[in-house]
C-alpha cells in the first residue's frame, strides 16, 4: 500500500512520501522538489510538469496552468472571469454552464474540461511518486483548500480517478499543516490547550486556521480565508505598472501579444521575489515586442504604495477567524505563518501587529502541506505505524436540507412552501452522520443546499436526491429514517432511508412502573457506524412546521413531533395488558443528483482518453530516444573511426562507413526530422551491421590479454599440481593424474594452433582467437581437473587397543531381527573408516584408553 501526499498547488505541485525513518519530500526528473502544475499541448504529445513550464514560453495559447482556480466553478462565476482575463489560453462556456479550454493537439483545435487538464497534472505527479518508491501508487492523501466547495471537492476526486489514484482522505490545506506541526511536538499539555494560528498565504488565496493543540490530538478552533488575495496579486501588479511605462517609454502594448505578456509577468514574479529580499530591484528584457529590450526599476516601498488596496484585505481573514473561534489575541500561544507569498514584508509585518507577536516560520513555506498529507495517509494506512495523534476536522460552511412541504391543516401532504433544516452546522465535525425522520406517503425529493447562501459564490443548492418509491397502506403516511453523511473528503450526501413499520405480535402484562417526571421527545439512536469525532443524530419529525422550527432537534411537518403521540404512562394499581410491538425496517431506493458534477459514464471516458494521451506521449518519448541513439552512433562512430578504431579498419572500409555515416546524419536533418519510431531503429540496425564488425574487432584486442594469462595460469597451476611430489597428493592415482596433464596438454595445443593464427593476422581482420572461446576453454580444464586435483585424502581408520577389545560390551536392549541385523551392518561398515568429522567417541573407547596408558 502506498503511503504519498500529494499538494498540488495553483502554480506548483509537491510529493511527499512516507518511509521508515519519517517523510521525504520527492525530487522530480529534473532533481527539484517543486513540480509546476502546467500542461503544455504540442503538435504531438503533451509536455506535463517541468517540461511544461519550458514549452510555455514558445507556446503560451496552448499552455494550461492555474487550474486550481477552474475546477467545480461556473463560467459565470465573478471571480472565475476575473481570473481569466490574466490566463493566455482561450477558455469559453460549455453548454453546461461551466468552463471548456481550448488548446491545439495533435494539430487539431481540442477541447478539455478543468477536470481532465487536473487529471494530467495529478498523473504526472503520480509517476513521479512511482519512480521514487520503485512501486505502483494508487493509496494517497490529496491537499485542498478549506474553502472548497463540495463540487470542487468532488472534482477533486474525478481528477483522481482519471489518474489512477485512489485518495484515502481530501484535507484541508491548513489542517494538513497543522498535523506536520503538532505530531512532532513532545510537550503539548495534557490538560491545558495551546491554541496556535497557523496563516497560509500561498500564489492565489489566503487561509487562517486557529488550531487548538493538546497532547495526542488537535482541534480545529476556527477557519477563515479570502479565496482571491495572494502573491500572484502583487505579480499582476507589478504587471499593469510596467506594461503602462513600457507603452509610454517604448511604445508596445504587451496586451496585444501573449508571448509578451507571459514572459514579462514571468519576470514581475521573479522581481517580486528578489525585492522580497532587497529595497530595490531592476528589470530587463530582451526583444520583448517588435525586437525592442526594455529596462524598468523599483523599489519595495513603491511596490507597497501601489499593494495598497491588496495589503487592506489581509486583517480581514485574521479577525474573522479570531472571532469565530471565540479567542482574543492574548490566548493565541504563538502564529506559524506558510505559503510562497508569506515571504512579502508587508504582509509578514501586518500579521505582526495584528497578533502583536512576531510570527514563527518553523516549518517549510512550501512543503508543509505535503507532509501533513504523507502523514494522514500514513494514520489511514495499515502498513505503517505512526504515533497516536487525533484529528479533530471541522467543516468551513454550513449544510441544510430543504424539502415541499405542506400547511398544518393538509391531510394529503401538498402543497409548495419550502422547508429548510440546517443538518451541519458551520464548524461541524467530518466526519459525521445524522439521521432525520420523515413522514410520507409517497415519493418525495430532498435539495441539498448551504445554510447561508450569502458565503457562498453563486447558486447555493448542491444536490437533490428523490426518495422512493414506496408504497404505504390505504395512502396513509409512513415514518421513513434518512441518513445523511458528511464524509471525510467534506462532501455531503444521503445514504440511505429506511421505511419503518410497526408490527402487533402478542399482548403482554406491563406492571406497573412509577411515575415519569417528564416526557422526552423520541429521538434516534447514534448509529454504530459513526467516529467518535462528533457524529451525531437528529430527529426531524415532519409533522408540523412551525413546532419543528422551534424544535432543537430539526424540522417536522404536519402534526406534533412523534413523541406526541406516545402519552405518559401513569402509576396504577391495575394491570393492563398492552401489545407488544416490533418493528419492521425496509430499505427505500434513493437517486442522486449533483448540479455540475461528472457523470460515472464520463468519468470513464475521460479515463480512457488520459490512457490514449499518456500512450501517445509514451510513444513520442521512445520515438526521440530512437531518434536522439542514431544521431548519438553517428558522431560517436565518426570520431572512433579516426581515433582507436583506427587500426581496426581498412582505408576503404573506413571510407565508404563514413560517407554512410554523413548520409544518415543529413537524412535525420532533413526527410528523417519527423519519422516513427519504427524507422529510426532499422537505420540505427543498419548502420550497426557496418559498425559492428569494427567494434568487436577493437573489443576482441583489447579483452584478449587478460582472458588468455587466465587459461595459461590455469593450464600451468593443474599441471605443475599434477606433476608435483608434494605428499599432499599422494593419495591421488597415477591414472588421474595423468588424465590431468593429458588435459592440459590438448588446451595448451589448442591455444597455441589459434595464437599463431591469430599472430598472422592484421588487426582489421576478423579475429581467429574469440576471446570467449578463450574463455570457455578456461572453464572446461577447470571444470576436469578441479574434481581430480582437490579430491580429499582419505581418513585412517582408527586402531583398536587391547584394552577396548577385553573389556566386554554394555548388553544393548533388546531389538527386532531386523534392526539387529541393520546395527551389525552398521558396526562392520564403520570399522574400515574414521568416524566422521564432529562425532563424539563412545565412553568406552575413553576409558580403554586410559587403561592402555597406565600399562
Amino acid at each position: 500500500m502506498s503511503v504519498v501526499g500529494f499538494d498540488f498547488g495553483n502554480e506548483s505541485c509537491i510529493v511527499a512520501v512516507a518511509r521508515q525513518r519519517g517523510i521525504d519530500v520527492v525530487l522530480n526528473d529534473e532533481s527539484k522538489r517543486e513540480t509546476p502544475a502546467v500542461v503544455c499541448f504540442g503538435e504531438k504529445q503533451r509536455f506535463v510538469g517541468t517540461a511544461g513550464a519550458a514549452s510555455s514560453i514558445m507556446n503560451p495559447k496552448n499552455s494550461i496552468s492555474q487550474i486550481k482556480r477552474l475546477i467545480g466553478r461556473k463560467f459565470s462565476d465573478p471571480e472565475l472571469q476575473c481570473d481569466l482575463q490574466s490566463l493566455p489560453f482561450s477558455v469559453t462556456e460549455g453548454p453546461d454552464g461551466f468552463p471548456l479550454i481550448h488548446a491545439r493537439y495533435l494539430g487539431e483545435m481540442k477541447t478539455f474540461t478543468p477536470i481532465q487538464v487536473l487529471g494530467m497534472v495529478l498523473s504526472n505527479l503520480k509517476s513521479i511518486a512511482e519512480k521514487n518508491l520503485n512501486a505502483a501508487v494508487v493509496d494517497c492523501c490529496i491537499g485542498i483548500p478549506v474553502y472548497f466547495t463540495d463540487l470542487q471537492r468532488r472534482a477533486v476526486l474525478d481528477a483522481a480517478t482519471i489518474a489512477g489514484l485512489h485518495p484515502l482522505r481530501l484535507m484541508h490545506e491548513t489542517t494538513a499543516t497543522a498535523l506536520a506541526y503538532g505530531i512532532y511536538k513532545t510537550d503539548l499539555p495534557e490538560n491545558d490547550q495551546l491554541n496556535v494560528a497557523f496563516v497560509d498565504v500561498g500564489h492565489a488565496s489566503m487561509q487562517v486556521c486557529i488550531v487548538g493543540f493538546k497532547k495526542g490530538q488537535l482541534k480545529i478552533l476556527a477557519h477563515a480565508f479570502d479565496r482571491s488575495l495572494g502573491g500572484r496579486d502583487f505579480d499582476e501588479v507589478l504587471f499593469q505598472h510596467f506594461a503602462e511605462k513600457f507603452k509610454q517609454e517604448y511604445k508596445i502594448d504587451v496586451y496585444q501579444n501573449a508571448r509578451a505578456c507571459t514572459r514579462l509577468r514571468a519576470a514581475c514574479e521573479k522581481l517580486k521575489k528578489v525585492l522580497s529580499a532587497n529595497p530595490q530591484a531592476p528589470l530587463n528584457i530582451e526583444c520583448l515586442m517588435d525586437e525592442k529590450d526594455v529596462r524598468g526599476f523599483i523599489k519595495r516601498d513603491e511596490l507597497e504604495q501601489i499593494s495598497v488596496p491588496i495589503l487592506e484585505r489581509v486583517k480581514g481573514p485574521l479577525e474573522k477567524a479570531l472571532s469565530e473561534a471565540g479567542l482574543n489575541i492574548d490566548s493565541i500561544n504563538s502564529v506559524e505563518v506558510v505559503g510562497s507569498a508569506s515571504r512579502i514584508p508587508a504582509i509578514f509585518r501586518i500579521i505582526t501587529e495584528f497578533f502583536g507577536k512576531e510570527p514563527r516560520r518553523t516549518m517549510n513555506a512550501s512543503e508543509c502541506v505535503a507532509r501533513g498529507c504523507a502523514l494522514q495517509c500514513a494514520i489511514l494506512s495499515p502498513t505503517f505505524k505512526v504515533r497516536e495523534f487525533q484529528v479533530n476536522e471541522s467543516f468551513p460552511y454550513s449544510i441544510a436540507l430543504s424539502w415541499k412541504g405542506s400547511g398544518p391543516d393538509s391531510q394529503s401532504g401538498a402543497g409548495d412552501n419550502m422547508q429548510t433544516t440546517v443538518v451541519f452546522p458551520k464548524g461541524n465535525p467530518i466526519p459525521s452522520v445524522k439521521a432525520l425522520t420523515f413522514y410520507r406517503s409517497g415519493t418525495f425529493t430532498v435539495d441539498v443546499v448551504y445554510g447561508d447562501s450569502n458565503e457562498f459564490p453563486g447558486s447555493a443548492k448542491i444536490s437533490t436526491y428523490t426518495i422512493g418509491p414506496f408504497q404505504s397502506a390505504n395512502g396513509e403516511r409512513v415514518k421513513l429514517k434518512v441518513k445523511v453523511r458528511l464524509n471525510l473528503h467534506g462532501i455531503v450526501s444521503i445514504e440511505s432511508a429506511t421505511l419503518l413499520e410497526e408490527e402487533e405480535e402478542v399482548e403482554v402484562p406491563v406492571t406497573k412502573e412509577p411515575e415519569k417526571e417528564s416526557t422526552k421527545m423520541d429521538t434516534d439512536d447514534t448509529t454504530t457506524d459513526i467516529p467518535a469525532s462528533g457524529g451525531n443524530e437528529t430527529d426531524v419529525n415532519m409533522r408540523d412546521a412551525r413546532e419543528a422550527t422551534d424544535a432543537a432537534t430539526g424540522g417536522a411537518e404536519n402534526g406534533v413531533p412523534e413523541s406526541g403521540d406516545k402519552p405518559v404512562q401513569m402509576e396504577t394499581d391495575t394491570k393492563i395488558e398492552a401489545p407488544k410491538k416490533k418493528m419492521k425496517k425496509t430499505t427505500i431506493p434513493v437517486s442522486e443528483f449533483v448540479y455540475g458534477a461528472m457523470l460515472p459514464g464520463d468519468v470513464q471516458k475521460a479515463v480512457e482518453k488520459e490512457f490514449e494521451m499518456a500512450l501517445q506521449d509514451r510513444v513520442m518519448e521512445e520515438t526521440k530516444e530512437k531518434k536522439n541513439a542514431v544521431e548519438a552512433y553517428v558522431y560517436d562512430m565518426r570520431n572512433k573511426l579516426h581515433d582507436k578504431y583506427h587500426d581496426f579498419v581498412t582505408a576503404l572500409e573506413k571510407e565508404e562507413f563514413s560517407a554512410k555515416l554523413q548520409q544518415v546524419e543529413d537524412w535525420l536533418y532533413e526527410e528523417g526530422e519527423d519519422e516513427t519510431k519504427g524507422v529510426y531503429v532499422a537505420k540505427l540496425v543498419e548502420l550497426k551491421t557496418q559498425g559492428d564488425p569494427i567494434e568487436e574487432r577493437y573489443k576482441e584486442s583489447v579483452e584478449r590479454g587478460p582472458v588468455v594469462e587466465q587459461l595459461v595460469y590455469c593450464i600451468s597451476s593443474y599441471r605443475e599440481a599434477a606433476l608435483s611430489k608434494d605428499p599432499k597428493f599422494d593419495h591421488i592415482d597415477i591414472a588421474d593424474k595423468q588424465k590431468v596433464i593429458k588435459e592440459c596438454g590438448d588446451a595448451e595445443a589448442w591455444f597455441a594452433d589459434k595464437k599463431q593464427q591469430q599472430d598472422s593476422l592484421p588487426k582489421h581482420a576478423t579475429p581467429a582467437l574469440l576471446s570467449a572461446d578463450v574463455r570457455k576453454k578456461a572453464e572446461i580444464v577447470d571444470r576436469f581437473c578441479r574434481p581430480i586435483m582437490t579430491k580429499p585424502r582419505p581418513a585412517p581408520a582408527k586402531p583398536q587397543t587391547p584394552a577396548a577389545a577385553a573389556e566386554p560390551a554394555a548388553t544393548p536392549p533388546p531389538e527386532s531381527s531386523e534392526s539387529q541385523h541393520q546395527g551389525n551392518s552398521e558396526t562392520a561398515s564403520a570399522e574400515g573408516e574414521a568416524p566422521p568429522a564432529g562425532a563424539s567417541e563412545p565412553m568406552e573407547t575413553e576409558k580403554s584408553d586410559k587403561v592402555a596408558e597406565q600399562a
